[in-house]
């Protein structure tokens, strides 16, 4: 039995242990989570349009995060339009971002693994980019509008004769609490991930212009960052959400 198998039935085991049955869905929806993002690549591979793949795998991949995470249909439902809003706005971004950061393909410390092998693969490396630059902050869109669409949904429930504008100025207070751990959490992501590289940049004496505009690191940054701004617009996103759905309920109350 390998230590994947190992790790992956002790996750399980915790995860229903300490969630329950909202722990074995969530379970759930990594699985299946993987096996579309698995199915992403094979369809690549068969060189169909990388971008318009990975964007209906996206669509997918938060619609499993959320609804099998959230344990309230019309707050899943909420944030997930507010997810999908955030998408399209990244998109839009990091499409020409990715045209001009020109950071596709392999870098020089990746030579030694590529040698003798073809890269004429009859894939375009620049769709490749912006395909994983936009998978990569899935998780962290779906982490933020979660967060707040359940926090509100919470302020919601306890002050029922809460205005709209004070609601939404909330989803904007609880957004600004997890702006730190997010940033934290994808800094440490990016420093654990590529630990190797930084001690091949020691090694070999780079400067810090040298590491600025090292292809391979700028890859990864501006993953980061792009997760970062994602994380950003799905605050005021999904807190104009939630209050637009709270202006109609009362109406209809």
């Amino acid at each position: 039995m390998s230590a994947i198998i190992v790790l992956g039935l002790v996750l399980l085991v915790l995860m229903v242990l300490i969630g329950g049955k909202q722990g074995l869905q969530s379970f759930l929806s990594l699985l299946l989570n993987f096996g579309f993002l698995f199915f992403a690549i094979v369809l690549m591979a068969f060189h169909f349009p990388p971008i318009i793949v990975t964007l209906i795998t996206g669509v997918i991949v938060l619609a499993l995060t959320i609804f099998l995470s959230g344990t309230n249909d019309d707050t899943s439902r909420l944030a997930y339009i507010a997810s999908l809003l955030v998408l399209f706005i990244l998109v839009l971004l990091i499409i020409p971002v990715e045209h001009w950061a020109q950071v596709q393909g392999f870098g020089l410390e990746d030579s030694d693994d590529l040698e003798g092998m073809s890269l004429t693969i009859g894939i375009n490396f620049l769709d490749i980019a912006i395909s994983t630059a936009i998978l990569s902050t899935l998780g962290a869109i779906a982490e933020a509008s979660m967060a707040i669409a359940s926090g509100l949904e919470e302020i919601k429930e306890q002050h029922p004769e809460i205005t709209p504008h004070r609601l939404f100025f909330d989803g904007i207070y609880v957004g600004k609490q997890i702006i730190g751990t997010t940033l934290n959490t994808l800094f440490f992501g990016l420093f654990g991930g590529s630990l190797s590289l930084f001690v091949w940049f020691h090694g070999l004496s780079y400067s810090l212009g040298n590491i600025l505009n090292d292809k391979v690191f700028d890859a990864e940054f501006v993953i980061i960052l792009f997760s970062l701004i994602g994380v950003i617009l799905t605050i005021p996103i999904t807190s104009l959400v939630m209050t637009e759905q709270f202006k109609k309920d009362s109406k209809k109350s």
